[in-house]
Parts: structure tokens; C-alpha cells; sequence
């Protein structure tokens, strides 16, 4: 969300009005959350100058790690030099940390291709924009989840019950500190995470929704404590099912 939400903003930046903007201290300090929307705090170190040239060797693009040669324009300025600066920022400063960790397997290597070509420069902000939205879609639409086997068929379901949200086993990246509760597309895919976890005897899809709308399930190691809950159900592992759990 954070990273899709900057991305978002670089996007502005670089078909702005006034022409593409840059900001001179890019650093995480500079950005804010707001219902959800990544915000810059700070303009004054906003420009939309770009850097001047006279060939395509004036025109390198230095970070402490890498550089990078772009093109003199015909009207003596550095092509895209204040996105492509926005846009390597953003990769070193976020990208690096978040995207590696923020999505289920099946589409860590999407986001894998953009850490690369945005860390290698080979995307601008409108390829790297076009790259979210196509893994949010595949992330929101379950399309990810196709060719996988069936898993919710080793589950009893148990209408009219929920777990409490009591402190139980963590798991990662788990929306609650006291235990393990993921985004999960649907029952059928909280049931192949359960089915990972050796920990997990039992989940419920809460009625709980991340920002892309998809639903939180709850996993728990034990059986105890359930809940009355009209609109719930708890999915039990047939082998926790013995008639003294029940």
C-alpha cells in the first residue's frame, strides 16, 4: 500500500502542471499516511528545474552506490532527470525495504521484477505504475491462487462459531502482535496457509477487510474458547476434529 501510494505520487510529480517536479530531500521523514494516501509534508525542496547540458555527457545521474547516463535533449536539458531521480529514491529508500516482504509468494516475483528494473533505472514512473496496478489486480482478484490444489476439503466447517482474539502462535506478516491473522483471498486459501503451518489447527475468516478489501483470517493453534457467532464460521483440521475437542 505504501509502496503503490508513492508510486502514485511520483506519478503526479512527473506530469505535473508546472512540469516535472523532483524533491531535493527525499527521505521517509518527508512523507506522511493519510486515510491511507502517502503525503509529502514538506514542498520547499520541491524544483522543477532540470538539469542543463550540452552533450550526453553532462547528464549523469550520481548516487552513492550507482550512476546512471542519460541523454541531452535537443533543448539542452537532461531527459527525465527529475523523475528518473524520484523514482531511484524511491526504490533505495522503499522498494528495498517493503516490497520483499509484502505479498503472498505466488507474486513476490512481480515485485521482485520491479525492485530490478526500478533499482536498475529501466523503468520509468509510467511502466512502474502500469507494474502495481497489475500485481494489485492479480493480488485482489485471487488470480494468483489458479493450478493450486484444494485444500479446504480437509477442514470441517462449524457454522455459527468464531475463535476469540486471544494471544496465540505469530506467524508473518501477521495484522496482530497477540497471534496470526493474514489477508487471505478466500477460506480456500486461509486453508493452504493453515495447512502450512504446523501451529494451526483451526482458522476463521473474520469479517475484518485490509484496504484492498479483502478479508482477515484468524489462525489458532487450539480449540478451546469458541465463541457463539451468527455470522461466523470456524474451519476445524479434520485431524484436531476429535469428539473430545468438540
Amino acid at each position: 500500500q505504501i509502496c503503490l501510494s508513492l508510486v502514485k505520487l511520483l506519478f503526479y510529480l512527473a506530469h505535473s502542471p508546472l512540469g516535472s517536479i523532483v524533491l531535493l530531500d527525499f527521505q521517509p521523514r518527508q512523507f506522511v499516511m493519510v486515510d491511507g494516501n502517502l503525503k509529502v509534508t514538506d514542498m520547499d525542496d520541491a524544483s522543477t528545474e532540470e538539469l542543463s547540458c550540452k552533450e550526453d555527457n553532462d547528464c549523469t545521474l550520481d548516487f552513492p552506490t550507482k550512476s546512471f547516463p542519460l541523454k541531452c535533449s535537443v533543448v539542452g536539458k537532461c531527459e527525465g532527470i527529475n523523475e528518473k531521480k524520484n523514482l531511484f529514491n524511491a526504490y533505495r529508500y522503499f522498494f528495498t525495504y517493503l516490497l520483499p516482504h509484502s505479498a503472498p509468494p505466488a507474486l513476490q516475483p512481480f515485485l521482485s521484477d520491479i525492485l530490478n528494473a526500478t533499482g536498475d533505472l529501466r523503468y520509468g514512473i509510467n511502466e512502474t505504475l502500469e507494474a502495481f496496478e497489475k500485481v494489485l489486480h492479480l493480488y485482489k482478484s485471487g488470480l494468483y491462487l489458479q493450478k493450486r490444489p484444494l485444500h479446504l476439503k480437509d477442514y470441517i466447517s462449524l457454522k455459527g462459531f468464531r475463535t476469540p482474539e486471544g494471544e496465540d502462535y505469530k506467524c508473518w506478516p501477521s495484522y496482530s502482535h497477540l497471534g496470526c491473522l493474514l489477508s487471505v483471498h478466500s477460506a480456500e486459501e486461509a486453508a493452504a496457509i493453515c495447512n502450512s503451518q504446523s501451529q494451526c489447527q483451526s482458522f476463521v475468516v473474520t469479517q475484518r477487510r485490509t484496504w484492498t478489501g479483502r478479508p482477515l483470517a484468524l489462525f489458532r493453534s487450539s480449540l478451546t474458547d469458541l465463541l457463539p457467532d451468527a455470522n461466523a464460521v470456524v474451519y476445524i483440521k479434520r485431524s484436531a476434529s476429535s469428539g473430545e475437542r468438540l
